[in-house]
């Protein structure tokens, strides 16, 4: 599937940069971190975490929606999985850069490796991110640019590890039809109009974002 011809997903947005994505009557969660929603994770047929910070895991939302749907699994990198997998046998996958498999019906290829700088002082931890069914791409805490078209760009605009001119850039080289804000627990009201008027007329794509528990098409 191709940036030109994108699957048909309902994507909603949870606080920060926690995801909902839904097809055919199954759900994907993606980094239901601690400034989600308690019940971010309830109701997931399947979890994807981009890696250990806990903005975007939240071993207990996680272990919730695992216990609430005993056929639910997540996918994940090895410092996320390692706390989980003892608890739940089977049901807790590593992935890491290259691969690809299918959750809960969606088609995952993963990018990446390495969290955004956020200090040189700060030793760099590991950050996969997720492009689902080959439309929307999560990139977790990076910038990173998949070798594939993407239509839809979940955009980190506000964070330690980086600048509005990063994120503008970024949008740039990734190229998308559209980015959809996330990262954006941090960023209060009075900088909002700004992102969005920067960001939109400098970033080459449809920019927009969502307040948490709204949902849009894909």
């Amino acid at each position: 599937m191709n940036a030109a011809n994108p699957v048909h997903l309902t994507l909603t947005k949870k606080t920060h940069s926690c995801i909902r994505l839904e097809k055919d009557g199954r759900t994907l969660v993606i980094d239901p971190g601690g400034f989600s929603e308690q019940d971010a994770a309830l109701g997931a047929d399947a979890m994807l975490v981009t890696h250990e910070h806990a903005d975007h895991f939240d071993e207990g939302r996680l272990r919730a929606g695992l216990e609430a749907n005993p056929a639910a699994e997540i996918w994940t990198l090895r410092s996320v999985a390692e706390q989980l997998s003892a608890a739940f046998p089977g049901r807790v996958h590593t992935v890491g850069h290259g691969d690809t498999f299918t959750a809960a019906g969606f088609d995952v290829q993963v990018h990446g490796e390495l969290h955004a700088v956020i200090h040189p002082d700060i030793p760099r931890i590991t950050n996969i991110g997720f492009l689902v069914d080959g439309s929307l791409f999560h990139p977790g805490d990076a910038l990173t640019v998949p070798d594939h078209p993407v239509d839809t760009l979940m955009l980190p605009v506000m964070a330690p590890w980086n600048k509005i001119s990063e994120v503008i850039d970024y949008v740039r080289e990734v190229k998308p039809r559209r980015a959809i804000d996330i990262h954006d627990a941090l960023l209060t009201d009075l900088a909002r109009p700004i992102y969005d008027r920067q960001i939109g007329s400098l970033g080459g794509a449809e920019h927009g974002r969502l307040t948490p528990g709204d949902s849009t098409g894909l």
